[in-house]
Protein backbone atom coordinates (compact mmCIF):
# COMPACT_ATOMS: atom_id res chain seq x y z
CA UNK A 1 0.00 0.00 0.00
CA UNK A 2 1.33 3.18 -0.92
CA UNK A 3 1.08 6.69 0.86
CA UNK A 4 -0.98 7.82 -1.06
CA UNK A 5 -3.50 4.99 -0.85
CA UNK A 6 -3.38 4.93 2.67
CA UNK A 7 -4.49 8.41 2.68
CA UNK A 8 -7.37 8.10 0.39
CA UNK A 9 -8.12 5.21 3.28
CA UNK A 10 -7.80 8.06 5.98
CA UNK A 11 -9.79 10.05 4.00
CA UNK A 12 -12.93 7.82 3.76
CA UNK A 13 -12.46 6.31 7.06
CA UNK A 14 -12.78 10.01 8.46
CA UNK A 15 -16.04 11.00 6.65
CA UNK A 16 -17.50 7.39 7.65
CA UNK A 17 -16.70 8.03 11.26
CA UNK A 18 -17.94 11.91 11.50
CA UNK A 19 -21.43 10.97 10.05
CA UNK A 20 -23.83 11.16 12.10
CA UNK A 21 -26.30 8.18 13.31
CA UNK A 22 -26.76 5.75 15.98
CA UNK A 23 -22.93 5.57 17.27
CA UNK A 24 -22.62 9.09 17.44
CA UNK A 25 -26.41 9.35 19.47
CA UNK A 26 -24.65 6.46 21.64
CA UNK A 27 -21.65 8.48 22.41
CA UNK A 28 -23.29 11.61 23.09
CA UNK A 29 -26.05 9.75 25.02
CA UNK A 30 -22.84 8.52 27.59
CA UNK A 31 -21.33 11.73 27.54
CA UNK A 32 -24.32 13.93 28.39
CA UNK A 33 -25.32 11.58 31.34
CA UNK A 34 -22.33 10.39 32.38
CA UNK A 35 -19.23 12.21 31.98
CA UNK A 36 -16.27 12.35 29.84
CA UNK A 37 -15.03 8.90 31.23
CA UNK A 38 -18.04 6.85 30.16
CA UNK A 39 -18.35 8.91 26.45
CA UNK A 40 -14.38 7.82 25.88
CA UNK A 41 -15.22 4.13 27.08
CA UNK A 42 -18.28 3.90 25.32
CA UNK A 43 -15.77 5.74 22.16
CA UNK A 44 -13.05 2.90 22.53
CA UNK A 45 -15.67 -0.06 22.78
CA UNK A 46 -17.29 1.69 19.28
CA UNK A 47 -14.00 1.71 17.99
CA UNK A 48 -12.86 -2.43 18.93
CA UNK A 49 -16.30 -3.20 17.38
CA UNK A 50 -15.65 -1.19 14.05
CA UNK A 51 -11.79 -2.48 14.00
CA UNK A 52 -13.77 -6.54 14.05
CA UNK A 53 -15.64 -5.85 11.09
CA UNK A 54 -12.63 -4.18 9.47
CA UNK A 55 -10.02 -7.56 10.47
CA UNK A 56 -13.44 -9.66 9.78
CA UNK A 57 -13.67 -8.13 6.33
CA UNK A 58 -10.24 -8.88 5.05
CA UNK A 59 -10.88 -12.73 6.37
CA UNK A 60 -13.87 -12.78 4.49
CA UNK A 61 -16.74 -12.43 6.82
CA UNK A 62 -18.41 -9.27 4.61
CA UNK A 63 -18.18 -11.51 1.57
CA UNK A 64 -19.92 -14.15 3.64
CA UNK A 65 -22.80 -11.69 4.81
CA UNK A 66 -23.69 -10.57 1.00
CA UNK A 67 -23.85 -14.79 0.09
CA UNK A 68 -26.11 -15.28 3.23
CA UNK A 69 -29.12 -12.42 3.47
CA UNK A 70 -30.70 -14.17 6.18
CA UNK A 71 -27.06 -13.55 8.43
CA UNK A 72 -27.00 -10.45 7.44
CA UNK A 73 -30.48 -9.72 8.17
CA UNK A 74 -30.73 -10.84 11.52
CA UNK A 75 -27.87 -8.52 12.68
CA UNK A 76 -29.75 -5.42 11.43
CA UNK A 77 -32.81 -6.53 13.10
CA UNK A 78 -30.75 -6.97 16.34
CA UNK A 79 -29.27 -3.33 15.62
CA UNK A 80 -32.52 -2.11 15.12
CA UNK A 81 -34.01 -4.04 18.70
CA UNK A 82 -31.53 -2.31 20.70
CA UNK A 83 -31.59 0.73 19.58
CA UNK A 84 -35.27 0.79 20.06
CA UNK A 85 -34.20 -0.76 23.46
CA UNK A 86 -31.54 2.15 24.28
CA UNK A 87 -34.71 4.09 23.47
CA UNK A 88 -37.33 3.03 25.53
CA UNK A 89 -35.26 2.38 28.23
CA UNK A 90 -34.77 6.11 28.73
CA UNK A 91 -38.25 6.78 28.02
CA UNK A 92 -39.23 4.72 31.24
CA UNK A 93 -36.14 6.15 33.20
CA UNK A 94 -37.48 8.73 36.05
CA UNK A 95 -36.35 12.45 35.64
CA UNK A 96 -33.54 13.36 38.00
CA UNK A 97 -32.70 16.35 39.87
CA UNK A 98 -29.36 15.27 40.52
CA UNK A 99 -26.04 17.29 38.52
CA UNK A 100 -24.16 15.68 36.07
CA UNK A 101 -21.24 15.19 37.84
CA UNK A 102 -19.58 12.49 37.29
CA UNK A 103 -18.47 11.17 40.66
CA UNK A 104 -22.29 11.38 41.75
CA UNK A 105 -24.35 10.19 39.21
CA UNK A 106 -22.12 8.80 36.06
CA UNK A 107 -24.05 5.09 35.16
CA UNK A 108 -22.42 1.97 35.21
CA UNK A 109 -19.16 2.20 33.12
CA UNK A 110 -20.21 -1.43 31.91
CA UNK A 111 -23.18 0.24 30.20
CA UNK A 112 -21.49 2.43 28.43
CA UNK A 113 -18.46 -0.64 27.04
CA UNK A 114 -21.44 -3.04 26.04
CA UNK A 115 -23.42 0.09 24.47
CA UNK A 116 -20.23 1.08 22.54
CA UNK A 117 -19.69 -2.09 21.14
CA UNK A 118 -23.06 -3.33 20.36
CA UNK A 119 -23.84 -0.29 18.36
CA UNK A 120 -20.96 -1.25 16.12
CA UNK A 121 -21.07 -4.65 16.13
CA UNK A 122 -25.36 -5.14 15.42
CA UNK A 123 -23.67 -3.28 12.55
CA UNK A 124 -23.26 -5.59 9.63
CA UNK A 125 -23.50 -2.96 7.10
CA UNK A 126 -19.90 -2.11 8.39
CA UNK A 127 -18.63 -5.65 7.46
CA UNK A 128 -20.19 -4.97 3.33
CA UNK A 129 -18.87 -1.36 3.87
CA UNK A 130 -14.96 -2.70 4.55
CA UNK A 131 -15.60 -5.34 2.05
CA UNK A 132 -16.42 -3.00 -0.93
CA UNK A 133 -13.38 -0.57 0.74
CA UNK A 134 -10.52 -2.55 1.53
CA UNK A 135 -11.19 -3.86 -2.66
CA UNK A 136 -10.16 -0.55 -3.53
CA UNK A 137 -6.97 -0.66 -1.94
CA UNK A 138 -5.68 -4.51 -2.35
CA UNK A 139 -5.62 -7.68 -4.26
CA UNK A 140 -6.94 -10.51 -1.67
CA UNK A 141 -4.01 -12.66 -3.09
CA UNK A 142 -1.38 -10.18 -2.46
CA UNK A 143 -2.64 -9.13 1.01
CA UNK A 144 0.46 -9.34 3.43
CA UNK A 145 -0.10 -9.04 7.34
CA UNK A 146 1.91 -5.91 7.55
CA UNK A 147 -0.89 -4.30 5.19
CA UNK A 148 -3.99 -6.15 7.03
CA UNK A 149 -2.66 -5.08 10.25
CA UNK A 150 -1.75 -1.08 8.86
CA UNK A 151 -5.72 -0.98 7.56
CA UNK A 152 -7.16 -2.34 10.36
CA UNK A 153 -5.37 -0.16 12.82
CA UNK A 154 -6.42 2.69 10.78
CA UNK A 155 -9.82 1.98 11.01
CA UNK A 156 -9.53 1.50 14.94
CA UNK A 157 -7.48 4.23 15.38
CA UNK A 158 -9.07 7.12 13.16
CA UNK A 159 -12.83 6.02 14.34
CA UNK A 160 -12.03 5.74 18.33
CA UNK A 161 -10.16 9.59 17.96
CA UNK A 162 -13.36 10.67 16.73
CA UNK A 163 -15.63 9.82 19.15
CA UNK A 164 -12.96 10.38 21.79
CA UNK A 165 -13.00 13.63 20.70
CA UNK A 166 -17.18 13.80 20.69
CA UNK A 167 -16.66 12.99 24.30
CA UNK A 168 -14.27 15.25 25.14
CA UNK A 169 -16.48 18.33 23.44
CA UNK A 170 -19.44 17.47 24.99
CA UNK A 171 -17.72 17.78 28.06
CA UNK A 172 -16.65 20.98 27.50
CA UNK A 173 -19.58 22.28 26.20
CA UNK A 174 -20.84 21.04 29.64
CA UNK A 175 -18.83 22.92 31.59
CA UNK A 176 -19.21 26.15 29.07
CA UNK A 177 -23.04 26.49 28.73
CA UNK A 178 -23.25 25.42 32.36
CA UNK A 179 -25.32 22.18 31.79
CA UNK A 180 -24.88 21.01 35.73
CA UNK A 181 -28.25 19.19 35.57
CA UNK A 182 -30.30 16.59 33.82
CA UNK A 183 -32.41 17.90 31.55
CA UNK A 184 -35.78 15.57 31.37
CA UNK A 185 -36.70 16.65 27.97
CA UNK A 186 -33.36 16.54 27.00
CA UNK A 187 -33.79 12.93 28.13
CA UNK A 188 -37.00 11.94 26.38
CA UNK A 189 -35.55 13.57 22.96
CA UNK A 190 -32.50 11.17 22.86
CA UNK A 191 -34.68 8.53 23.80
CA UNK A 192 -37.49 9.26 20.29
CA UNK A 193 -33.98 9.68 18.53
CA UNK A 194 -33.47 6.36 19.30
CA UNK A 195 -36.36 4.92 18.52
CA UNK A 196 -36.67 6.82 15.47
CA UNK A 197 -33.07 5.78 14.11
CA UNK A 198 -34.15 2.11 14.82
CA UNK A 199 -37.20 2.42 12.61
CA UNK A 200 -35.17 3.98 9.92
CA UNK A 201 -32.52 1.13 9.86
CA UNK A 202 -35.71 -1.19 9.63
CA UNK A 203 -37.09 0.39 6.83
CA UNK A 204 -33.89 1.09 4.76
CA UNK A 205 -33.42 -2.56 4.90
Amino acid sequence: MTLTEWLSLVLICVMGAMSPGPSLAVVLKHSLHGGMKNGMLAALSHGIGVGFYACASLLGLGALMTQLPMLYQVLVYGGAAYLAYLGIRILLSKPSSQTLNVEQTKPSPRIALQDGFAIAFLNPKLAVFFLALFSQFIDPENLTLQVGLIMCLTVFVLDTGWYLLVALLTEISKKRFGFTKTNPWLEKLLGVIFIALAVRVVITL
